[in-house]
């Protein structure tokens, strides 16, 4: 060894031992300030009411405010690209759900400007909820197959809502659409109030919403609710029968949430939030709350959550492909 190797060894074991020690310190650490969690959808949906339900606990837990940024638009693109172009130092996070893996194959790079698993890193995931399928109440259509034998007797001439381009409810109105071979007209809203107020006040005909949030209006007769999109019925509408009960066998969709962070925030940062929102969905009073509201707790490692982001990326794609919805 020469004499800059000598030299230049305790310099450099110096170096690692400082890069290793740094490690944990950083996770013992974080936060040391406010974090903001990015919504990239309107007030008062799934997303938003999980985030903020999130942000109490993780400001209880971690000592820090989690302050909601909604950032609305281009059917959830604006509030994506602002947390993949923040610094990925903790302190911005992403509020997400199956929109953003739909947008990977149903819009083209240049409209989304970002690659989901390129420029953002998977956290956790929050919950999913089953998704109910609705119509005005002038529809004369009282059950699902007299939805589809109305709609096949005036091909494009019934209007399904959702909050936007891309949207699980986009989606499920598209496979709907293709599993039950009718031809329906898809009208985007800006956001999930917009479109509910949309199917409540007769402007459109149907929309497919998550339970949660549409289970109220139901309740107050304002919509018909006529199936539900899980593979068993919901707790919160138990009188509803599911779309395969009701005749469309084999139909399934539903809304997950999650969160994800900038692309290279330092790992033991993502592992401590990972391990504080799987603490939290563990929790007897939220699993309570959530199952009066129809949503089920989901619970993964980072790197569990990366392989199920990847494969409803690729089920989607296949989706967009099949039917050509793009």
């Amino acid at each position: 060894m020469g004499v800059m190797a000598r030299r230049l060894m305790p310099a450099l074991a110096a170096g690692l031992l400082t890069t290793f020690s740094a490690a944990p310190s950083l996770a013992q650490e974080y936060p040391t300030h406010a974090v903001r969690i990015v919504v990239p959808f309107g007030a008062g949906g799934p997303a938003d009411v999980a985030a903020r339900l999130i942000g109490n606990v993780l400001q209880e837990s971690l000592g820090q405010p989690f302050v909601i940024e909604n950032r609305t638009g281009a059917g959830g693109v604006i509030g994506t690209v602002e947390a993949a172009k923040s610094p990925a130092d903790g302190y911005t996070l992403l509020m997400m759900s199956n929109t953003q893996t739909a947008n990977e194959s149903l819009l083209a790079p240049d409209k989304r400007k970002y690659e989901l698993m390129r420029d953002l890193a998977p956290i956790a995931p929050v919950n999913y909820s089953d998704l109910v399928i609705v119509v005005n109440p002038q529809v004369p259509a009282k059950t699902l197959q007299e939805l589809v034998a109305l709609a096949k007797s005036q091909p494009g001439k019934l209007n399904y809502a959702s909050s936007g381009q891309g949207t699980p409810y986009h989606m499920a109105g598209e496979l709907f659409k293709a599993m039950a071979g009718v031809d329906l007209v898809h009208v985007p809203y800006r956001n999930s109030g917009e479109a509910r107020s949309g199917v409540i006040g007769g402007q459109v005909q149907m929309m497919i919403d998550a339970v949660p949030a549409m289970a109220p209006n139901i309740g107050e007769n304002q919509v018909r609710a006529l199936a539900t999109t899980g593979k068993q019925r919901s707790a919160v509408l138990p009188t509803v029968p599911t779309a395969g009960e009701a005749g469309v066998a084999g139909y399934e969709a539903t809304i997950w949430l999650g969160l994800m962070a900038p692309v290279g925030t330092p790992k033991p940062i993502i592992d401590k939030l990972n391990a504080a929102v799987n603490a939290m969905v563990k929790r007897a009073d939220i699993i309570k709350l959530w199952t009066e509201q129809g949503a089920v707790p989901m619970s993964m490692t980072p790197e569990e959550f990366d392989r199920f982001l990847r494969g409803d990326i690729a089920k989607w794609a296949d989706v967009v492909k099949k039917f050509d919805k793009s």
